[in-house]
């Protein structure tokens, strides 16, 4: 029998060796287990999280709703990377492998290459600090340079944006270096109304104040009663008058939209409908025949 006979036996025994193919069967099933249990864990973490914010939520004494949800994502996002770190330990030291040398190689390694990964560092500390120093929340609408959107996710290293259209702006922490909040303090709307010359100012002005009287217990998104200011602008055709109503952060747009509407409707009920352009347009030869 030569060489290659020899070999050809050797790996047809190793493969129909049972022995083999129990232990592999056993090394799969520990695996399978772990990622369930891995995983069952992780929802269990995340419900217990929940559950305990919601407890949080009932209590007299705690932080504002837009700081919990933040804290809620990144507990949840640390507690899900933490139990997938075990579980991949667990798998390798399944399998016989020196996880003592591997973690203590990969702490050279990482020391090695965190000098050239500074701007993953640089991403992990701003993202520590935008939560702690609360620069903004999930939730919150923000201006992040040339991005405007909604909050969707703070990670510890990237801060994920939703625009209204529906794209989601992913930014690293290290590169948001100013931020505009308009989610932290109430809105003002401003509505300008336009009235004809030839209506009678001061009685378009008593009908908008009668109507705004009541709008602060139509609208709950209205913090204080509206005020007409006054006249904002003469026209060409028309005057200008300015509302201002304070909202509840981030409605102002719907409440000038809503203020806009009842204005019309109750100065068409009066009789004061909305200016139209004017045109004179003057012959040169009839202006020559008067001229004559």
């Amino acid at each position: 029998m030569n060489s290659l006979e020899k070999s050809t036996e050797k790996v047809a025994g190793e493969l129909f060796d049972r022995e083999l193919w129990i232990h592999l069967g056993e090394l799969i099933l520990k695996i399978f287990i772990i990622l369930v249990v891995a995983s069952i864990v992780i929802r269990i973490g995340r419900a217990t999280i929940r559950n305990v914010f919601k407890v949080r939520a009932k209590s007299p004494i705690r932080v504002s709703e837009r700081r919990e949800n933040t804290l809620l994502k990144l507990l949840e996002n640390v507690l899900t990377y933490l139990i997938y770190f075990i579980a991949l330990i667990t798998i390798l030291s399944s399998l016989n492998i020196d996880v003592k040398g591997l973690l203590a190689g990969a702490g050279i390694v990482g020391l090695a290459v965190g000098f050239g990964a500074q701007s993953l560092v640089r991403d992990i500390i701003s993202g520590f600090f935008i939560i702690f120093e609360d620069q903004f929340s999930v939730g919150d609408y923000v201006g992040v340079g040339k991005f405007m959107g909604t909050v969707d996710e703070i990670g510890l290293r990237t801060t994920k944006i939703k625009s209204w259209t529906g794209e989601v702006h992913i930014l690293p922490n290290g590169n948001i270096t100013e931020v505009t909040n308009y989610s932290i303090n109430n809105s003002i709307s401003v509505v300008d109304i336009n009235i004809p010359y030839e209506q009678n100012i001061e009685r378009a002005e008593e009908i908008i104040e009668e109507l705004l009287e009541g709008l602060q217990d139509k609208y709950e998104e209205i913090i204080n009663k509206p005020e007409l200011l006054g006249v904002q602008k003469l026209g060409t055709s028309d005057i200008q008058l300015r509302i201002i109503a304070e909202t509840v952060p981030m409605m102002h747009w719907y409440i000038a939209r809503a203020i806009r509407k009842e204005v019309k409707q109750t100065l068409d009920q009066h009789g004061i409908h909305a200016p139209f352009p004017k045109l004179v347009m003057y012959s040169r030869n009839n202006e020559e025949v008067r001229g004559e």
